[in-house]
This record gives structure tokens, C-alpha cells and sequence, in this order.
């Protein structure tokens, strides 16, 4: 890279004058939205939104069948009820930055409010909402009754070895079975450690690829049981986060290992409120000013609550034993 030029006398270091990468930034290993597929959920589109920040998520419940008699005619009453449940919003964040008009120039149209916000994007706010998204499905989870046995959620804390991993995810899986979960469409989301585990599980079936020629293998293992497989760095599968600037593991958190969701369990409403990008102006000092504010956020729907089971052990590390 090269070095940065004086400017009358001034080091303008702050910002590199990248001309190496012409209008483009280089940035390594960027982030994205590891659980995108859970923004996706059908569940979206049925809610309603009361305000900014409140939705009303729909309900219906109805009585079961009882015996039918031809001799008498009974009478007729409504055998269903419906609800709207209210939901508010709680997460509400907010980003600013000043960009002067130079430094646009003197960085050879690096320093581009576009090239910013994509930095800021993938490198903080789609980590920061993975992160919310996962501790906080684990949160409402773990304060969440079963809708069958009335008891609290609890998830399982067993340590993965390479000889009893598939046993603890068919138990997963038997829970989802059990609570009538559809087996079409669920997702398996573990940290790159327990893909490895997975690789080397005992009793694993694999299928080599020939085609790709004779010494060419395909270790992957994106589906187990017709479940989606879906690998997320560790520290994005904690159960507890600090959200006063960005994202950090907060002391105390725990690991998780396997979060197993079906997307019909969830809803993941987002309301950008505001976002705009002002000239510069005197108040601003000549400077651009680019600001945003959003309310998003998570929630699990309690009568499929069946539908998210968890693997967690506690400590910083991956609950792995080999």
C-alpha cells in the first residue's frame, strides 16, 4: 500500500491513499448474514404492523371433534378463537459517520460513502445481527414452555464426539418428529468445529463424486437427513451478547453447538426507519453526514416453540471431546 502524501504540511494518515486498488476496496474474508435463511421465514408476511415498532402477529385456535348424533340436532357455537398477539420491537440501533469532500478526492474515490457503508455492513452490522438473532431465539427459547408438556424449555448439554454426534442430533430430530414439526425444510446450524466433527462421525455414509476424476473427493457435508446443514464461526453461536457498541461475548456466555430450526418458528420483522446521506452544509463544517436508525427484531412463536432445539455447553470453547 502505498504511503500517504503530505498535504501542506499535514499528515493526512487517517485515511490510506489506496491508488493500488483504483475505486475499489479489498477486504478479506467479509462477513455476511449467516442466518439469512431466517429473515426469510413465510412467517413475514402474516403479521401486521400496529406502529414503528409494534406488530400483531395471528393467532387461531379451535376445539377438537366429539361425537355426532342423528337423532337430535345440537346447537351451534363458535368452536374457534382468534387473537392478534402484540409485539414490540426492543432492538434499536443506529450508525452515523462525517466524510469530508477531500477525503473522497485524496483517497481516489476509496473513501465513498457506498464503499463505507458496504465495510460497515459486512464487517459489523450483519455480524452484530447474527448475533442478536441466535442469543436472542436462544433467550425466548430457554423462557419458553413446551407447548405439549407445559414445562420449560431446556436444551440438551451434551459433549459431541465423533461416536455420538448423529445419536444427539437424531434426538434433536425425534423432539421436532414428536412435536409434529414439518421435516421438510429444516435447517441444522453448527459452528465450523462441530462441521468437522460431522465430517468424521462415526457411521457416516459418504458418496464420492467420480466425475470430478478419480482422485477428486467431496468432504462437505451439507445436508444430514435431508436437513441443511449450515456452517457459522463461533463466536457468532454464543448464547449471550454485550450490544453496547457493536457485538461482544458477554461474560458468562455459552457455547452452542447445534441449533436446529425450522423457519415456520420464527418471525424476524425489520423496520428501517431512517437513512439518509446530507450534504455538506456550514452545520456540518463542510462535511458529509450519513446517518441510520432501524428497530429490528427477533421472536419465536410459542406454539411452535417445538420447532428450535439446541446442543450447548458452557465455556468459550466448542463442547467437543475426541
Amino acid at each position: 500500500m502505498s504511503t500517504p502524501a503530505n498535504n501542506g504540511g499535514t499528515n493526512m494518515a487517517a485515511l490510506n491513499y489506496a491508488t493500488e486498488y483504483m475505486r475499489s476496496l479489498e477486504q478479506n474474508f467479509p462477513w455476511v448474514l449467516n442466518y439469512g435463511a431466517l429473515y426469510s421465514t413465510p412467517n413475514n408476511g402474516r403479521f401486521r404492523w400496529v406502529n414503528s415498532k409494534t406488530i400483531e402477529i395471528p393467532s387461531i385456535s379451535t376445539t377438537g371433534r366429539v361425537d355426532a348424533d342423528r337423532d337430535t340436532v345440537a346447537f351451534a357455537q363458535r368452536n374457534y378463537q382468534n387473537a392478534w398477539v402484540p409485539k414490540t420491537l426492543s432492538n434499536e440501533r443506529k450508525w452515523s459517520t462525517l466524510v469530508h469532500p477531500m477525503d473522497i478526492d485524496q483517497t481516489n474515490m476509496v473513501a465513498t460513502i457506498g464503499n463505507i457503508t458496504k465495510v460497515f455492513n459486512e464487517e459489523h452490522k450483519f455480524p452484530e445481527m447474527d448475533a442478536y438473532t441466535i442469543s436472542k431465539i436462544y433467550y425466548d427459547w430457554t423462557h419458553e414452555k413446551n407447548p405439549d408438556t407445559q414445562e420449560i424449555h431446556v436444551a440438551d448439554n451434551t459433549v459431541l464426539t465423533t461416536a455420538n454426534i448423529l445419536s444427539v442430533f437424531d434426538s434433536l430430530m425425534l423432539k421436532m418428529d414428536n412435536g409434529r414439526v414439518p421435516a421438510n425444510g429444516r435447517i441444522l446450524y453448527v459452528p465450523f468445529e462441530i462441521l468437522t466433527l460431522l465430517k468424521e462421525a462415526e457411521k457416516i455414509s459418504r458418496s464420492m463424486d467420480i466425475t470430478s476424476g478419480p482422485n477428486a473427493i467431496d468432504r462437505r457435508v451439507n445436508r444430514l437427513d435431508q436437513v441443511q446443514v449450515i456452517g457459522v464461526p463461533s463466536t457468532l453461536m454464543k448464547t449471550l451478547y454485550d450490544f453496547t457498541v457493536d457485538y461482544e461475548i458477554a461474560d458468562g456466555a455459552q457455547q452452542i453447538n447445534m441449533f436446529l430450526v425450522h423457519p415456520l418458528a420464527v418471525i424476524t420483522p425489520v423496520s428501517y426507519t431512517f437513512s439518509r446521506l446530507d450534504a455538506p452544509s456550514a452545520m456540518s463544517e463542510g462535511k458529509y453526514v450519513y446517518y441510520e436508525e432501524s428497530f429490528e427484531d427477533v421472536f419465536i412463536l410459542g406454539n411452535k416453540s417445538n420447532a428450535i432445539q439446541f446442543n450447548v455447553t458452557a465455556g468459550g470453547g466448542t463442547g467437543t471431546q475426541s
